[in-house]
């Protein structure tokens, strides 16, 4: 029985795909070789010496100490594009509210409440919350990977002209994109085109406040902004006093901050991005998929920690795999083991991913604890363990 924990509450859907026969998963499992986590704080941690992975059912991992885990050879996984879609119907609800000012109306409708003839009061006092439509109106999207693209091809439908960015746009991101998108090379040439600007980008220490004082000085008068990525982006001193200047018009974001609930006309959303069922359950299923898998026959998928890296189970008996950091000769030193002790490689994978390295070997003949302890001691070797099928 392999023990998964869970951290978090994880959507039934996700769970059930672990055999029961096959797995121990709960939330009080000792020893575990795998854990599931959406929110819960992990930096704190000390990880016993059994696990093996760490699989996040969503795709930020700020909660993780994914560099720790590197060292201590645990793979961490995320879901990206699991909960796209949700994240992308609330960023076209956001350019909505930003537009028409329908928060302000409702909480203004609703102070009505036991006066007298509302619908008059109504209709004298709706022009206050006038907006404008965005279809005609231009969106930039900073950040075109599964959801920034999503928001990207649903503004085309909805009439608007969209200028996207995104310095590591992969060539299958592309080709999702409608061609009426139009290429910016800079977010420079964002700023200074859009109405509406939309933030789809990780946090990260060059990303950090990168909507400041003077980013926001090149974007056009009464932009509106949207941020359903991470708080950080945003510098919220610069942010208020861009809003209260009217140099922004509108500013929406899923995050809220001590600072962002203070200031008159934000809109902050508590979060609510990937919070529907559908989302919850596709990052459930996600996560457990990979983590299984990893567990089972060591392939990584949508690692953030280690290079992605997968055989098929073939006719070998034995796979080993190999965690360990991207230096010379750790290779040589793996498959001088397998050689010496007789032992033929069918196949083999090598991949790197900046400083981590992994390696498997799927080997015809007995491969035991002795070859596992002396690549063990390889240095540079984090993780090493025999999977037998």
């Amino acid at each position: 029985m392999k023990n998964i924990q869970l951290l978090n509450k994880i959507a039934k859907v996700g769970t059930d795909r672990f055999d029961a026969a096959l797995y121990n998963v709960g939330t009080e499992v000792a020893a575990p070789e795998g854990i599931m986590v959406r929110s819960a704080k992990m930096h704190e941690m000390t990880f016993n010496p059994e696990l093996l992975a760490i699989a996040r059912a969503g795709a930020g991992v700020n909660n993780i100490p994914v560099d720790r885990c590197a060292t201590e050879g645990i793979v961490v996984f995320n879901t990206p594009g699991a909960n796209a879609n949700g994240v992308k119907e609330l960023a076209i609800c956001a350019l909505l509210l930003a537009s028409r000012r329908v928060v302000e109306g409702i909480q203004w409708a609703k102070s009505l409440a036991g006066t007298a003839d509302v619908a008059k009061q109504v209709e004298a006092g709706k022009s206050q919350f006038a907006g404008c439509e965005i279809a005609g109106k231009t969106l930039g999207v900073i950040g075109l990977g599964a959801i920034g693209g999503m928001v990207a091809n649903t503004a085309i439908a909805l009439g608007m002209n969209v200028v996207g960015c995104d310095p590591y746009l992969s060539v299958d991101g592309a080709w999702n994109l409608d061609h009426r998108i139009r290429h910016a090379k800079t977010y420079d040439e964002v700023y200074a085109a859009a109405d509406y600007i939309t933030l789809h980008v990780p946090a990260t220490p060059t990303t950090k406040n990168m909507i400041c004082a003077d980013t926001i000085a090149q974007m056009k008068d009464g932009v509106k902004i949207i941020n359903l990525a991470r708080a950080e982006l945003v510098n919220g001193a610069d942010l208020a006093a861009a809003m209260e200047g009217g140099k922004v018009g509108a500013y929406v974001v899923d995050f809220p901050t001590e600072e962002t609930v203070a200031i008159p006309g934000a809109i902050t959303i508590p979060h609510l991005g990937a919070s529907t069922e559908e989302s919850e359950d596709n990052c459930a299923v996600m996560a457990a998929d990979q983590l299984k898998e990893y567990l089972a026959t060591g392939n990584i998928r949508n690692s953030v920690n280690y290079p992605a890296a997968a055989m098929p189970v073939g006719g070998a008996a034995v796979r080993i795999c190999v965690l360990h950091a991207n230096v010379p000769a750790v290779l040589t030193n793996i498959t001088s083991a397998c050689a010496k002790r007789g032992l033929n490689i069918e196949n083999m994978l090598n991949q790197s991913k900046g400083e981590n390295a992994y390696t498997m070997l799927d080997l015809t003949g007995e491969a035991g604890e002795d070859i596992l302890s002396e690549i063990s001691a390889i240095g540079g070797v984090r993780r090493a363990r025999i999977i037998k099928f």
